[in-house]
């Protein structure tokens, strides 16, 4: 055996390298989005007027993004494993904070700590999986991940709920912190060291900096599309426990049963719209969830019918959410070059983040507690979300093409697999 075959890394599973990551951002995710639909809950633990929920929501993404454009000048520096294990690491220290929390500003601060470390985590693992997936299996794989967004919901947060309910509020953040510790142990054991970025040919000190990379239209352009989707979505997203229980007067004990339903039809959006986008593109596919995306909105939150049953609603919901979000994580995915990929996902993460802060904090401004209970202004956020989501396949058809055009020039002079980090099993693949 060759010097050179003995020191080569063993191949990769690419099935193992999606579950893995799909664990951890199990756990990312959870950390976030269980807090919104534990909203009403600490808000009376605590004595926070309810329609500050969205500041707190918006606290974790402010910091994400803060965090994001910090690592965007540092994270290409090292191997993305072993910085994924400190911010999971991290992540897991700030969600058990939070569960400590005195009063509005001990739960903001824990929240802000945990978008620190968070965000970045985001970060890396998109850019793990872009790194060690091939381009035509890519979607698919992205899917797969983002899957951890509906298991999270079909799982993770109905338990959060109930276990609250056992426990109080606090509980379900000590569980989340233990099992994030448990996932993150296993990803640092289990993932192969990623570095194809710091070997030769993907030198991170011979890439562009960030002015340069800020400098590339199709980036500027993928920026844009990201704060429109994630700041029309988050301006909705955070009110949605508080509106249900105060405003349509859906009971709390019920509550797991719409995350659960709109979960599992959520799985499946994922699993299936990924092939869907390697078939048909992401400007077809992700122009369909915007567009049923637009129609629930308005159904649930300007002009509800009586007839219709809530979870039917949220199902319809989550599911044109999953479509149009994998359909813009796939072609944003292919605008950076390997040697910067974790660059531009990082600040592409401060861009996801801060968009979905600024949502936050408006409906914050736009909503108010009503003296009968409900909350006030959802008719006029539900038609902010939509107006900002209708740029959205316009900045997909104008992505799309552009990167169409550099991948067909690279094609003609980059020989196929140039920049894998470490071989993959053929045999194996992400679904």
């Amino acid at each position: 055996m060759s010097a050179e075959s003995a020191s080569s890394p063993a191949p990769v599973s690419e099935r193992a390298v999606v579950l893995l990551i799909g664990a951890v951002q199990f756990v990312n995710i959870l950390d976030f989005v269980m807090v919104m639909p534990l909203g009403p809950d600490f808000a009376k633990g605590l004595g926070i007027e309810s329609s500050h929920i969205g500041t707190i929501g918006g606290s974790y993404t402010a910091a994400a993004s803060v965090a994001g454009l910090v690592g965007g000048y540092m994270l290409d520096r090292y191997d993305r494993r072993k910085a994924l294990a400190v911010c999971m690491l991290g992540l897991v220290a700030a969600t058990a904070a939070g569960g400590l929390a005195t009063g509005l500003s001990t739960l903001l601060l824990a929240r802000v700590c945990a978008g620190l470390f968070g965000g970045p985590a985001t970060a890396l693992s998109l850019s793990i999986i872009a790194d060690l997936i091939p381009a035509e299996r890519r979607g698919r794989a992205l899917g797969a991940v983002m899957a951890s967004f509906s298991v999270a919901s079909v799982l993770g947060v109905p338990m959060a709920l109930k276990v609250a309910e056992v426990g109080g509020w606090r509980l379900p953040f000590f569980a989340v912190a233990a099992l994030g510790f448990v996932v993150a142990a296993a990803a640092i054991l289990l993932l192969p060291p990623v570095r194809g970025h710091l070997d030769a040919g993907g030198s991170a000190a011979r890439a562009p900096g960030v002015g340069a990379l800020l400098g590339r239209t199709d980036v500027q352009l993928s920026y844009l599309m990201t704060a429109l989707v994630m700041m029309s979505g988050f301006i909705v997203i955070p009110n949605i426990s508080a509106y249900l229980q105060q405003n349509l007067g859906y009971p709390r004990d019920r509550l797991w049963i719409i995350y659960f339903a709109g979960g599992i039809v959520s799985f499946v959006t994922l699993r299936l719209t990924g092939p869907l986008v390697d078939r048909f593109g992401s400007f077809r596919v992700g122009t369909v969830g915007v567009l049923l995306a637009a129609v629930f909105t308005f159904v649930g939150f300007v002009s509800y019918p009586a007839w219709l049953p809530i979870p039917l609603l949220f199902m319809g919901f989550m599911m044109a959410m999953g479509v149009r979000n994998v359909a813009y994580n796939t072609l944003t995915s292919r605008v950076p070059d390997n040697p910067v990929r974790a660059r531009f996902m990082s600040l592409q993460s401060a861009t996801q983040h801060m968009a979905a802060a600024l949502g936050a904090f408006l409906s914050s401004r736009l909503l108010v507690d009503l003296p009968d209970g409900t909350l006030g202004g959802m008719g006029t956020i539900a038609w902010v979300s939509i107006g900002l989501s209708l740029g959205v396949p316009v900045m997909l058809w104008v992505v799309e093409k552009r990167v169409h055009s550099r991948e067909q020039a690279r094609a003609l002079a980059v020989p196929p697999g140039q920049g894998m980090a470490v071989p993959l099993s053929p045999q194996a693949n992400p679904h």
